[in-house]
């Protein structure tokens, strides 16, 4: 299941632990995303200055680069409450009035998975973030009759992992739009040897290069990873993080030297050893590897498309000479029918 990957962006459980001690509390503290954050400085300052609700904000992304820890910090930077949701935690068009009702002014609403909110509760939103007004139809038949609720003035950040998903209307009505972006290994070495003092983890500066290469551009992994790391070097190891405990130990957990992982690993063997290298559709691909097709595209390809091993084509999907490479086969020249040796067991 995707939950028990090691490198899963998803949110885990154990990442629950370690999430209210390592998030960054203001934007001065907060690694990574410069030009987003720059500009959400700019908006949030302006905004405190007029004395006014910051614009709502959308950002998109692969999961686990920061999203939510980010409206924590606008939340704080503003000086406000902050209230907390989810799209699918959000039923009916009553619970979001009851959210949107209970609000003060100039507060921040998060709402997690916005993709997710279903279409009822969608059109309650349009007038909220609008009008900052809530319709309401009292009544049924004949006697219905519209009842218009003023709201205080609020700023909805929203989060998602498919910005187009969302419906035109939604999006349209984000002032501020932002997409985090995979962040680089450098940007990752400082959230590491920051993750690093706070947990009191011994680890010098060529152990946490190696955790960061492994880490798929992603801090929520980055953290996880130091974590199981530090439990290998406190057994099997002086408990000091090196370079080569780091390796020895992400070895042992199938995480390789581009922070592929098993699943990863079986996606391209089975393009390349099924499917003569491409190009495969993303069901045939699914069933072929019994992973979810939901697995496929919003975990394992915008890595593998990030680093060059993978391409998504109208046609299907194709692996790169990169990923032949990084497998250890020889990529075909572009006359040869015979496009690999490689054996699935």
């Amino acid at each position: 299941m995707e939950d028990t990957r090691l490198v899963t962006p998803q949110f885990r459980e154990e990442d629950g632990e370690i999430d209210s001690s390592l998030r960054p509390r203001r934007m001065d503290e907060y690694i990574g995303q410069t030009r987003v954050k720059e500009n959400l400085q700019i908006f949030i300052q302006a905004a405190r200055e007029r004395g006014e609700a910051l614009d709502h904000v959308l950002l998109y992304g692969p999961p686990g680069l920061g999203k939510t820890t980010l409206a924590h910090i606008v939340a704080a930077e503003l000086g406000v409450q902050i209230r907390i949701t989810s799209g699918p935690a959000i039923e009916r068009p009553g619970d979001l009035a009851a959210i949107l009702t209970n609000l003060e002014d100039n507060d921040v609403l998060f709402i997690d998975e916005v993709h997710r909110l279903n279409r009822a509760v969608e059109e309650i939103l349009y007038p909220a973030m609008e009008d900052y007004a809530l319709d309401i139809i009292i009544g049924k038949g004949a006697s219905a009759r519209s009842l218009r609720i003023d709201l205080p003035h609020f700023t909805l950040i929203a989060a998602t992992t498919r910005a187009g998903a969302l419906s035109a209307p939604l999006r349209d009505r984000f002032g501020i739009i932002n997409r985090l972006d995979f962040y680089s290994s450098a940007d990752l070495e400082q959230i590491i040897a920051r993750a690093a003092q706070i947990l009191k983890i011994k680890a010098d500066p060529d152990g946490i290069a190696t955790l960061a290469r492994r880490a798929r551009g992603t801090p929520r992994i980055a953290n996880r990873l130091l974590k199981r790391v530090r439990d290998y070097a406190q057994v099997k190891a002086d408990g000091v993080i090196t370079a080569q405990v780091a390796a020895d130990a992400l070895n042992r957990l199938e995480v390789d030297a581009q922070g592929l992982d098993r699943v990863d690993r079986l996606v391209l063997e089975t393009i390349i050893g099924k499917f003569d290298g491409g190009p495969v559709g993303v069901e045939t691909l699914a069933a072929a590897t019994q992973e979810a097709v939901e697995t496929i595209e919003d975990v394992c390809e915008p890595y593998l498309m990030q680093i060059g091993f993978l391409q998504r084509t109208p046609r299907g999907r194709i692996t790169t000479r990169l990923a032949w490479e990084h497998l250890g086969l020889i990529y075909p020249k572009a006359d040869e029918t015979n496009q690999g040796t490689l054996e699935l067991s």
